[in-house]
């Protein structure tokens, strides 16, 4: 079954093109509807607080050949009553261009507890946290978790809520149904490295696990992020692309 499916990527996703002359990126929900998305970007609840620039719709898009390798992933994680949940998949550069507008806004810390409550938001580009280009807007990286099936509640975050340290505890951070990772995602603090040594024993087998079956699958992580992950052999390597998601 799986290779009949692979098959179909393969033959008749290139057809759902967005526009001619554009790469062929994909909705990850019609090919691989298991997957659970939480699109942090197309909401109030990530680093900056509104939605970002580029994010008409809360829908994860990756090239044809990051959707093979994801479905491959996600059918070796069902066999063990898991699955993946992705918070960002391609990222338009206008999102990015917007990252860079709001790290020289240095009064607009509303959301600095949560995401980087010990990081002084003038150093976020020397920190390496924020760049003017990202791997994301080539199509083939993902920042995702893993999640138990049948899935757990998913926290809501209401604007304006009061706001958790994301390296606290996973019983006292936002609300989140994924494996205890040691930290929530966009997490900017060391804590959220993939080989700390200053996490749990159980946060560590987790993120073992989801980086060795992504690895096992052609994606390589990002060492500074336990969530950051890109296909070794993407189709894009060195385009940066601008289309809306929507």
């Amino acid at each position: 079954m799986i290779k009949l499916f692979l098959l179909f990527l393969t033959i008749l996703v290139p057809k759902l093109v967005f526009g001619a002359t554009l790469p062929t990126l994909i909705r990850l929900s019609m090919v691989a509807p298991n997957i659970i998305q939480e699109m942090r970007y197309a909401t109030d609840h990530n680093f900056v607080g509104r939605p970002i620039k580029g994010y008409g719709a809360a829908e994860c898009w990756v090239t044809v050949a990051a959707a093979k390798a994801l479905t491959t992933v996600e059918a070796k994680l069902g066999a063990h009553s898991l699955s993946l949940k992705v918070y960002d998949c391609y990222r338009p550069q206008r999102a990015v261009d917007d990252f860079v507008a709001w790290s020289k806004d240095l009064t607009d810390v509303k959301m600095k507890r949560e995401f980087y409550p010990k990081i002084d938001k003038s150093t976020l580009f020397h920190d390496g946290y924020i760049a003017e280009k990202s791997g994301h807007s080539r199509g083939s990286t993902v920042d995702l978790t893993l999640v138990h099936m049948p899935a757990g509640p998913q926290g809501t975050y209401p604007n304006g809520q009061d706001l958790k340290e994301c390296y606290r505890p996973q019983a006292e951070r936002f609300l989140d149904n994924s494996l205890d990772m040691g930290t929530g995602y966009d997490c900017f603090d060391p804590r959220a490295h993939t080989e700390n040594p200053e996490i749990s024993p159980e946060q560590k087998q987790n993120r073992q696990l989801l980086k060795s079956v992504m690895e096992q699958y052609g994606f390589k992580n990002y060492d500074q992020e336990w969530w950051h992950f890109t296909l070794k052999n993407e189709p894009y390597p060195n385009k940066y692309f601008d289309i809306e998601i929507k």
